[in-house]
């Protein structure tokens, strides 16, 4: 199979993605979050995992512990992928398709990023209030998943007053964001 035989020349006109890793580190029972710095176009002072574009050339694993170690300094154990979520944010054209991942980490040391500030959380204790929209919503369940498990699958659209909506495959109703 050669390159031509990928389609790409003739698939510019449909419907495509942009790919985006997303981590979570535990130590125990806290949870890593990066609370991003207040220059930031996405999420800024809002908490959120670790993560970003998957780079040419790169596979999704190398993607996330590239963008771990970058934000992190950290190379973290067991990293596994938990879920997939579709964004359709309104382009007929254009989404995104990210890849959320979980881990260990050996220590809660932390350091500082150009990203933000890196901060342990008590699971049983989130800043909810100000967390990226979604996370209230997907980290309980991402976070309960036994380490063997499939990924799950979630899909986010946003209705006629600009509030998203959260799908996860297998759940008939929307979820709560």
């Amino acid at each position: 199979m050669g390159r031509a035989d990928q389609g790409l020349s003739v698939s510019r006109q449909r419907y495509q993605v942009t790919p985006r890793t997303l981590c979570f580190l535990r130590h125990g029972d806290d949870v890593l979050l990066l609370k991003g710095a207040s220059h930031k176009r996405i999420w800024a002072n809002r908490y959120n995992g670790l993560g970003g574009h998957v780079e040419r050339g790169e596979d999704l694993m190398a993607a996330a512990l590239r963008e771990v170690a970058e934000e992190s300094g950290r190379t973290p154990r067991d990293l596994h992928l938990a879920a997939i979520v579709h964004v359709d944010g309104g382009d007929p054209l254009l989404g995104v398709l990210f890849f959320v991942f979980t881990g260990l980490a050996d220590s809660r040391e932390v350091r500082e990023s150009p990203e933000g500030t890196l901060e342990w959380h008590p699971l049983a204790d989130l800043p909810v209030a100000q967390m990226a929209p979604d996370l209230p919503v997907i980290l309980p369940r991402i976070l309960a998943l036994p380490p063997a498990a499939p990924p799950l699958f979630f899909s986010y659209s946003y209705d006629e007053q600009d509030r998203l909506v959260i799908r996860m495959w297998g759940e008939d109703a929307p979820l709560s964001a």
